[in-house]
């Protein structure tokens, strides 16, 4: 079973068919070849092996990540 952490595009780099993204203050550039939808700065991703895989909404990312951050206080991280 894999986890996908909701990640927010931060940097658009169309020649290389690529993004940056912010995971959780964790900054990456992986790969746009596998979705269809055009990205903007804010959009929210998630990605499976550096591959953007879907658009997510932005409700939908602000609530996984909070309940992310729950399990994370949870836990003692």
């Amino acid at each position: 079973m894999c986890l996908s952490i909701p990640s927010q595009v931060t940097e658009l780099h169309p020649n290389e068919d690529s993004v940056t993204v912010d995971t959780m203050g964790v900054k990456r550039k992986v790969s746009t070849h596998l979705i269809a939808e055009p990205l903007e700065i804010g959009d929210y991703v998630l990605l499976h092996v550096g591959f953007a895989m879907n658009k997510i909404d932005h409700k939908t990312a602000i609530e996984n990540l909070a309940l992310l951050k729950q399990m994370e206080l949870a836990n003692g991280c």
